[in-house]
């Protein structure tokens, strides 16, 4: 997958797409028992994709395995120039005295926490919450499953920085992205009436 994704993203760099930031998901397995730095390298120079529109996700759980071990390969990471992303944020057990020394970029609320705003206080609340632990640890927050207006609303006057959900698209292949692109991109050039 992190091969495919960096050839894909290099082809619509060809094809003078704007450069897009792509994430990829690594397994607990892959990312502990392997030398990740290597493969990552390995694959970026084989692609000619740039390190910093890489994201590597990880759960939370992959990160609290060998916890001392984790940090080491995340700086590794860092150290190569691709953007480092916890996803699922929430779900797991992790400590926040252990989260502020992982050299993060990203911070994904798992969509849990979304599919009730705005009807339940609660996740509300700890949706905001997160959102200003993140901000105040210098990381990007993305806000995963966002369906609705509301939703999307909510998230905006507490500043998340980004979204990704049925709000806007369904997951989509390759070509069918590339040409939900370009009509975007159409779509926010034409002058509003």
């Amino acid at each position: 997958m992190l091969r495919e994704t960096c050839r894909q993203g290099r082809e619509w760099l060809d094809a003078g797409l704007p450069p897009l930031r792509l994430a990829v998901n690594l397994s607990p397995q892959q990312f502990l028992h392997s030398d990740i730095r290597a493969e990552v390298t390995k694959t970026l120079r084989e692609t000619g994709f740039p390190a910093h529109l890489l994201e590597l996700e990880l759960t939370e759980s992959a990160l609290m395995k060998r916890e001392k071990e984790a940090i080491q390969i995340l700086h590794n990471l860092h150290d190569l120039g691709v953007h480092l992303a916890i996803d699922d944020f929430g779900t797991g057990y992790s400590s926040l005295a252990y989260l502020k020394l992982l050299p993060l970029d990203v911070l994904k609320i798992d969509r849990s926490f979304i599919e009730d705003i705005p009807h339940h206080t609660d996740d509300m609340e700890i949706t905001a919450t997160i959102i200003a632990m993140a901000k105040n640890l210098r990381m990007r927050v993305i806000a995963e499953g966002v369906e609705t207006a509301e939703q999307l609303a909510f998230l905006k006057t507490r500043q998340c920085d980004l979204y990704q959900g049925f709000l806007t698209s369904a997951p989509l292949c390759a070509l069918e992205f590339s040409e939900f692109l370009a009509a975007y991109r159409r779509e926010r050039s034409q002058p509003a009436a």
